[in-house]
């Protein structure tokens, strides 16, 4: 019987080891909703586009790889929520800049 709790408990530990980022996952969507916006509106450029999008890709990839060892800490959390700030703050430079529209 013990034996048996212990392998569940073992089994079942993973579920609760994952690292979970909903607020920086709910950031991603809404940064991505202003880029796309921002390309609908004319504010944003097809290469202006590209800059954003691929930064926003940076984070994903450096969010999955905070989450690969199953915990992420509060200053790996700190970290994506800095990256964001720079990535909003990109957005809203890029929609507000005066350059010409394609």
């Amino acid at each position: 019987m013990k034996m048996l709790i212990f392998v569940l408990g073992v089994a079942l530990m993973p579920m609760f080891a994952v690292a979970a980022t909903p607020v920086v996952d709910a950031r991603q969507q809404n940064q991505d909703a202003r880029i796309d916006q921002g390309v609908a509106s004319g504010e944003v450029t097809k290469r202006e586009e590209a800059r954003l999008d691929a930064q926003q890709e940076r984070i994903e990839n450096k969010e999955e790889r905070f989450e690969s060892d199953g915990v992420v800490t509060k200053r790996e959390r700190a970290r994506l929520h800095r990256s964001e700030d720079r990535a909003s703050r990109n957005i809203a430079r890029q929609k507000h800049d005066r350059q010409d529209r394609d």
